[in-house]
């Protein structure tokens, strides 16, 4: 028996969009327009724009890219899923365009993209976004993820898969995130393993680009950065707080200390207060570190043998860097968080500058998020997927008017934290739906 063809769709054109007034659209995922006043004052058309996307008369190269981040927003798993929402108008509206573009339009646009436009919209966005997220940045923490490649062998290098417990062909990434604002604020997915060793000083660069300096602190683990790399940060006076790998020597020697060498002291870490540790500090030298650094072996962290810091900056306290090295914490946090809702895991491309396009698109969909979770009271800590199920997943009613767009969301317990934060008094003039402002209504 033949199957029924599916109803056909309208073709995505940003020049079929209808923008008539007295139009009203329902949308079942209405409070995704909660992030437009944030897209429109950084101006994400214009930093698309400048940063040479290709696009065409049908999908200019702005809208291609909110059609994509639309997904990321939306907790959808793979480009593919798009099929549920390519006949949104109201989505459609979001992104600039009558619908969303089919799933062919979505997953061939990653081959289009190079990793010279991924690190100008990172700058773009990273520069735009910064005062209101992380004016004062001083502090990042760096790692690497490995995103598994699930189909026949290919040519990628062979990374350890932490879930799999054993290496196999992956996409490489580097992720960099800013320690008071938890932004995800880099990403690059065009790595090989020659190329890993040097990544974290790429991001220095990165950062010294955007701001005009270069970060204050790193925190990272052992796998980060070798010796002479390490070196290399000391030298442009960069602090650091990172993990030494356990020699046996080294656990032989510390096992061989008096008990009088332990030094006492009491830090307070993320969810676990008033921790009891003891260290021992002392300088060391490393192979291939220029001049002395400093390493403090520490018991009482939960695990069997002490762990070993080293950091350059000598006049901190003990206690002080190993707090500072707690945060650190948070990038695999954000790391966990691109895995589980904006699904960073989900790709299944050997090529990494298709990949990498994804991880550019986590950053700005993971400061998205942050923003939005700065601007609602008692909910500045939420996970993503905690204000996607409360407040963006919200159905509601989107009403075009001459000089305005009005989303009008249904009646759920959360809508007074959203009216109190008033989102759109932040709202411009949006250039993508005709130049028209943002507001919202409740029932």
């Amino acid at each position: 028996m033949d199957r029924p063809s599916r109803e056909p769709t309208e073709v995505a054109d940003a020049r079929q969009m209808d923008l008539a007034p007295g139009r009203a659209i329902r949308c079942r995922t209405a409070g995704i327009f909660l992030f437009l006043p944030l897209l429109a004052r950084l101006g994400f058309d214009r930093l698309v724009d400048g940063a040479g996307y290709p696009g065409s008369a049908m999908v200019p190269a702005p809208r291609a890219l909110l059609s994509l981040l639309t997904l990321k927003l939306l907790d959808k798993e793979r480009r593919s899923h798009i099929d549920d929402f390519d006949c949104d108008p109201a989505l459609g509206l979001f992104a600039g365009l009558n619908v969303l573009p089919k799933k062919s339009f979505a997953t061939d646009y990653s081959y289009r993209a190079g990793r010279d436009q991924q690190l100008a919209l990172l700058q773009g966005w990273v520069k735009a976004l910064a005062p209101a997220m992380f004016p004062a940045a001083e502090g990042f923490s760096l790692d690497f993820h490995p995103i598994p490649y699930r189909g026949d062998p290919a040519g990628l290098d062979r990374h350890f898969l932490p879930r799999r417990g054993a290496a196999g062909p992956s996409v490489l990434t580097f992720f960099a995130l800013e320690q008071a604002g938890r932004c995800l604020c880099y990403a690059n997915a065009n790595l090989t393993r020659a190329d890993r060793a040097g990544e974290a000083m790429r991001f220095v660069e990165f950062w010294n680009a955007v701001t005009g300096s270069d970060p204050r602190w790193l925190y990272f683990d052992s796998k980060v950065l070798d010796y002479p790399e390490l070196s290399r940060v000391n030298l442009r006076g960069i602090h650091f707080v990172t993990i030494r790998r356990r020699g046996v020597a080294i656990l032989r020697r510390l096992a061989d200390r008096p008990a009088s060498a332990w030094k006492p002291a009491v830090i307070d870490i993320p969810k676990r207060r008033h921790v009891r540790i003891r260290y021992i500090e002392e300088p060391v030298r490393l192979c291939g570190y220029e001049g002395p650094i400093r390493q403090i072996a520490v018991t009482g962290l939960g695990r069997d043998r002490p762990t070993l810091f080293l950091s350059n900056h000598f006049e901190e306290t003990p206690r002080e860097l190993i707090i500072r090295y707690a945060g650190r914490n948070r990038i695999e946090d954000g790391l966990g968080i691109g895995v589980n809702f904006f699904h960073l895991d989900c790709l299944a491309s050997e090529v990494r500058l298709n990949v990498d396009l994804d991880a550019t698109l986590t950053v700005i969909a993971n400061g998205c998020y942050r923003w939005l979770a700065s601007r609602l009271k008692g909910f500045e800590r939420a996970a993503p997927k905690q204000l996607y199920r409360r407040f963006v997943e919200t159905a509601g009613t989107v009403t075009i008017a001459d000089d305005r767009v009005t989303v009008l969301l249904d009646r759920r317990c959360h809508n007074p934290v959203l009216r109190e934060a008033a989102l759109d008094r932040e709202s411009t003039a949006i250039p993508w739906i005709g130049r028209r402002r943002l507001e919202f209504a409740y029932r």
